[in-house]
């Protein structure tokens, strides 16, 4: 990774960090336990890829990073409490994430299910402080965000990757695309969407952004995919080979992984063509896919 970008994901880290920090109650706040595992599982580490896409998203429309932080913040909460309830022994039952216990395995399964169930509350009572734009209103916030993490995106892939777990019967790749779009892709839009949005981006711009974001957003699952073959627990931060031990139906086994890691390139290549019409201020938007293409972790 080029110095140049190591210093703005980490500088961008800093800036999200510090708006979820001011967002979120305070662990001395009443009841303390929930606060607590929330701001636990927060800040437990993670490479804030969503909010960190929300800013860049912002900056590639000439958007101020001030109007930008309530929906990178709203976004990380969402995607946080989707890996606290994906981590429950009812469901994927891990006890690793971004290298520390899971909730449930601090504060018990009650605890974290409310963390999780608080986080995605909160989320939405951040994104409403995010300023309206000449073509975005609050409810045009809401709406985006609400749509990506309900039945038909967010939950409906994790309900559809959970009927697949230890099934006799192998995922078609379009059964799997589908589950990848869902339950990945959807979240890694919508904040990509809610940066342009905060910052007034055209139709067009929009559009654009939708296009990169979803072919991002399967390639970033692809690679996951892989690294959960190829790599350990302590370089990943989760579980490795869970995949594998539960019959999950991934890209490296229905394809191999030579297959998938061409297909990630593929979808790699179709988001920077997607950003053509940015010209150079989609740069960092370029350097993020190059960046996530090529990550070992």
């Amino acid at each position: 990774m080029a110095e140049v970008l190591k210093t703005y994901l980490k500088d961008r880290c800093k800036v999200v960090d510090k708006a979820l920090n001011g967002f979120l109650p305070e662990t001395r706040i009443r009841p303390v336990t929930v606060h607590e595992a929330m701001r636990y599982s927060i800040f437990a580490g993670g490479k804030r890829l969503r909010p960190i896409l929300s800013l860049a998203a912002a900056e590639a429309c000439g958007g101020d990073t001030e109007n930008t932080l309530a929906p990178a913040a709203a976004v990380e909460c969402i995607h946080t409490y989707s890996l606290i309830h994906d981590d429950l022994p009812c469901m994927d039952d891990d006890d690793l994430r971004r290298g520390q216990p899971t909730s449930h395995i601090k504060y018990g399964e009650g605890v974290a299910v409310l963390a999780g169930d608080a986080l995605l509350t909160i989320a939405f009572e951040i994104l409403a402080q995010t300023p309206p734009t000449k073509r975005y209103d609050v409810g045009a916030y809401v709406s985006e965000l609400a749509t990506a993490s309900g039945s038909r995106h967010l939950i409906g892939g994790q309900i559809l990757d959970l009927e697949g777990e230890g099934s006799d019967i192998q995922l078609t790749p379009t059964q799997l695309k589908y589950i990848h779009e869902s339950k990945t892709a959807a979240l890694l839009t919508s904040s990509i969407r809610l940066g342009g949005m905060s910052a007034n981006a055209t139709p067009q711009r929009l559009e654009a952004l939708t296009s990169y974001g979803k072919s991002l957003g399967l390639a970033f699952q692809i690679i996951d995919d892989i690294l959960d073959v190829t790599q350990t627990s302590e370089k990943l931060g989760k579980s490795a080979g869970k995949d594998e031990a539960t019959d999950k139906s991934t890209y490296p086994a229905l394809f191999g992984l030579e297959k998938s890691r061409k297909e990630a390139a593929r979808l790699t290549k179709k988001a920077h063509d997607a950003l053509k019409l940015f010209g150079k201020q989609g740069q960092r938007l370029h350097e993020i896919l190059d960046y996530l293409l090529d990550r070992d972790y």
